[in-house]
């Protein structure tokens, strides 16, 4: 079947549902829209470019190698303008024909593709590779009709295959599967690249290529792109586990084996499947239709588990591989309805949505029971893709009430006065500043054609398909020549089997019998999400001896423990950022008795870390509502196990803050009458906490903020801090404390050094812009982790777990988050003997979050390296002190 009516067909469905809604609030919203990207990439040209990135909240560019670096996710940042070359298209969709041609001339003068620098393949394909084609695309649609674009002779097309045989050197393998990183300059091979020793990579990785480098090949003629990554999806697909039919989510790009036997349509390996059916309707193969139903027919066997979308193991798809998702399945949806399965994508879409609406936004991950697994929100436009195509599909007006709240939520939450910043905390409405590429190339375009109408469009949309980064590339592509010898490699097993195609171009009457059909879908799924709060206590298997020394009793300075623990084979080691690992060899136990024993020790401390991840306390909030911030900065904030606690306050603590004398607040206040009525803020170390709390409390402070001495430290890098008490009974300290790395410390100190008087509000979360108390919504406790997991090694042999110094006065899971009726007391004051606070590691409560290796994915977060910065955080400031003016210029136009 034509591709062109495969789309057609799909799209024609349309049914009166609900209340519709009007034209005008319609074309009010496509306006919003329009404004929104206007704020975004305004800001971007004026304070970022040529800058890959904007970091929002500094209101400056991100460039790589002059921040503290981030791990792989900079490896999307080449030094090529990635936010301009990936919001070409975008521009042209919005009806900006004059910013368009003036950007297509920026890039063209401007960018270099030539960097000494080391790049991700899979990112560098998608967003500059895929935007320079899309860019080209919108060209040559504008210079055909005569009035744009006059001048342009292909510039753009030379660029992309300039920058596609750049990428080439990553395929040189045995596999075809592409290294998954490239020096622009220098390729893959030799010292001067700094890459190529790589030899794993994700499944999205290597799968997410065809679109472009087939349309590479198809506009310039030359076959050889197109040909590799054709290899590379076949090799994907004889490594199939053939039972399931199912692929893994990391690969070894040499042997082919699978590094990690976990599926599912998330992180890893959502873009592949994506890519096997858009292969299709690009390019007309049907084999890639094929191999996409195969796939789809054990994904919906195995994976789907309406409305959920659960991990399983490759050799044993029955089981489940986790309970919880990540946010990038949120595509699939949309993907459903391309290939016409509406059903269960109106069901997983309504239970994403539900989500959405408990938290504002998706978080990165969660749980089966709708907590918050990872809190991090990137501004990730995929639940925004699956409502555009839903409603396409559908014609319901519920889909344009959901574009409603993902619009609303954006200007509430997110917008600040130089754009739009990642959630870092979607509990706390704490943001980071960033603003990836992929928020003005994705996000824009799908809601801007949710609400537009047909005459809004500059060109027919439906005579495009959409990459992955919501490129548009031409589906006139599948009649352009292309050589023979690039078609995939086909064997007597693959023979077409008709019965693959039963749910390809629907018949779409058939699918709604009665306008009520979705509504009839997504009532259960509300109902199930609002009723998912209660969550079962973990299971323990019953007849466990018990070792001599509990892991909750446990003192990591207690002598006689650590005695214990050497005569169980046990080790403890200091890391560096402030935790202690325990290691347990079974061979160095002084008896076979003590080995067991501490073989238990073990199985129990990492029973008690999972169990602490999932019942610290959540952090807090910090909003600057002062002028000129107005409540759009927010900082995250790690809490006290004593004082007020802020997630029972309705309005939160709002004060103007003072730097206490001495600083330290170990002694005496001396600035009593500057700290009475006001927030103190205090340097950590000298002292314990809880001294410092009773020390501003006696001084007439009404709240206090803890900025932590260790320089360069920041929210970013280091696991969420929590301040313990000193042992002694608490319930003296009344207001509440609390406390900021050092990085966003300076940004609190800064601002008042410029004004002098800058008023705070401390929150269990952000409030709205006005700042005014937001209604409690109906949403669940939810755990307060970061992206961890915990996967035990051999017993036998050895065991390590990884926690929080702080064991010495935290030796027990804080039962806060819990059980708030119980906050009085914190085991930890129980049993905890009074120390000095002065060590980075002293009452920090809970268990240390051991990392969990992520994939390769295009948006996946990075632990990264924290120490190759060439610039201070003070030099930072400085820029961003220099930016305030920036924020007064703008006040007006925001406000």
């Amino acid at each position: 079947m034509p591709p062109v009516v495969f789309l057609l067909m799909l799209f024609g469905a349309s049914c009166s549902l609900g209340q519709a809604m009007t034209r005008e609030e319609k074309h009010r919203l496509r306006n919003q829209v329009v404004e929104m990207f206007d704020h975004a990439y305004q800001n971007y040209m004026d304070h970022a470019y040529p800058a890959d990135e904007l970091m929002p909240l500094t209101c400056r560019g991100r460039v790589r190698g002059l921040e503290p670096s981030r791990g792989d996710i900079d490896d999307a940042l080449g030094k090529f303008s990635l936010t301009l070359i990936d919001t070409l298209d975008t521009l042209v969709l919005l009806n900006k024909t004059t910013e368009f041609e003036a950007a297509v001339r920026r890039v063209l003068s401007d960018v270099r593709l030539d960097n000494d620098i080391v790049v991700s393949v899979f990112e560098t394909n998608i967003r500059v590779l895929g935007g320079l084609l899309g860019g080209h695309s919108m060209a040559v649609m504008l210079k055909d009709g005569g009035q744009h674009m006059q001048w342009y002779q292909d510039e753009l097309l030379h660029m992309a295959k300039d920058l596609g045989v750049r990428l080439l050197p990553a395929f040189n393998t045995s596999s075809g599967l592409p290294y998954p990183r490239v020096n622009l300059k220098y390729g893959v091979r030799g010292p001067e690249t700094r890459t190529g020793t790589e030899t794993d990579t994700c499944t999205a990785c290597a799968g997410t290529i065809i679109l472009e480098f087939a349309a590479l090949s198809r506009f310039t003629g030359d076959p050889v792109f197109e040909a590799h990554a054709r290899r590379a999806l076949d090799f994907l697909w004889e490594k199939r586990q053939r039972n399931s039919n199912l692929v893994g989510t990391t690969i070894n790009i040499h042997s082919g084996e699978w590094v990690r036997r976990d599926s599912g349509v998330g992180a890893g390996i959502d873009s592949y499947y994506e890519y096997l059916l858009k292969a299709y309707i690009l390019l007309g193969d049907d084999l890639f239709l094929q191999r996409f139903n195969i796939h789809y027919a054990s994904i919906m066997k195995y994976i789907s588990q309406p409305p959920l979308l659960l991990d399983v193991h490759i050799h044993k798809p029955l089981l489940p591989a986790r309970t919880w998702m990540d946010s990038l399945l949120a595509f699939f949806p949309g993907l459903q309805v391309l290939k016409g399965d509406i059903r269960p994508a109106i069901e997983t879409h309504e239970m994403l949505y539900q989500v959405t609406k408990k938290h504002n936004f998706l978080p990165e991950a969660f749980t089966t029971d709708f907590r918050v697994h990872w809190a991090q929100h990137p501004l990730r436009p995929e639940f925004a893709e699956s409502t555009y195509f839903l409603y396409k599909a559908t014609g319901d007006p519920y889909y344009l009430e959901a574009g409603r709240t993902i619009l609303d939520n954006l200007n509430r939450f997110a917008r600040v006065p130089c754009g739009f910043a990642a959630m870092k905390d979607v509990r706390t409405g704490s943001h980071e500043d960033r603003m990836d590429s992929f928020f003005l190339a994705e996000m824009f375009k799908y809601l801007f054609l949710l609400f537009a109408e047909a005459e809004d469009l500059p060109f027919d949309v439906e005579d495009y398909v959409f990459t992955t980064e919501a490129h548009l590339l031409p589906l006139s592509l599948s009649a352009a020549p292309h050589s023979s010898s690039v078609s995939s490699n086909r064997t007597s097993k693959e023979e077409l089997d008709d019965s693959n195609f039963d749910w390809t171009c629907p018949n779409t009457r058939l699918l709604f019998p009665d306008p009520a059909f979705p509504r009839n879908l997504r009532e259960p799924i509300r109902s199930a999400v609002d009723k998912s709060c209660p969550r079962p206590a973990p299971y323990r298997e019953p007849g466990m001896g018990r070792p001599p020394l509990r892991a909750q009793d446990f003192m990591a300075n207690n002598p006689e423990h650590l005695e214990l623990l050497r005569r169980m084979g046990v080790s403890l080691i200091h890391l560096k950022d402030g935790r202690v690992q325990l290691v347990q060899h079974a061979t160095q136990a002084v008896s076979a008795v003590a080995a067991e024993d501490g073989v238990r020790f073990m199985q129990e401390m990492m029973e008690l870390s999972s169990q602490q991840q999932k019942e610290q306390l959540p952090p807090r909030a910090i909003q600057i509502v002062s002028h000129p911030f107005f409540g759009r900065v927010v900082l995250t904030a790690g809490p006290a196990q004593f004082g007020t606690d802020l997630s029972k306050s309705s309005t939160g603590v709002r004060g103007f803050v003072t730097v206490a004398e001495p600083y330290s607040g170990c002694s005496e206040i001396t600035n009593a009458e500057y700290v009475q009525g006001h927030i103190a803020l205090l340097q950590r170390g000298q002292c314990m906490f809880a001294e410092k709390a009773r020390h501003i409390q006696k001084a007439g402070a009404i709240g206090g903020i803890v900025i932590d001495d260790n320089d360069g430290s920041s929210s970013d890098t280091a696991p969420l801090f929590q301040m313990a008490g000193d042992g002694r009974n608490t319930d003296d300290i009344t207001l509440p404390l609390l406390f900021l790395f050092h990085k966003e410390g300076n940004i609190l100190l800064e601002a008042l050094k410029e004004y002098r008087e800058v008023e705070v509000l401390l929150s269990d979360k952000a409030r709205d812009r006005g700042v005014d108390v937001q209604e409690a919504g109906e949403g669940c406790l939810t755990e307060a982790t970061t992206p961890t997991s915990f996967e035990p090694t051999s017993q036998s042999q050895i065991s390590t777990v990884e926690l929080d110094e702080s064991v010495s006065e935290e030796v027990t899971p804080s039962q806060d988050a819990a059980s708030p009726e119980d906050e009085e007391t914190s085991p930890a004051e129980e049993v905890s003997p009074p120390e000095e606070e002065a060590s980075p590691t002293e009452a920090e409560a809970g268990l240390a979050q051991p990392k969990e290796e992520r994939d390769s994915d295009r948006r996946e977060e990075s632990e990264g390296d924290t120490d190759s910065s060439s610039q201070s955080v003070d030099e930072l400031l400085a820029d961003w002190r220099e930016d305030l003016e920036a924020f007064q210029q703008m006040e007006k136009d925001e406000l």
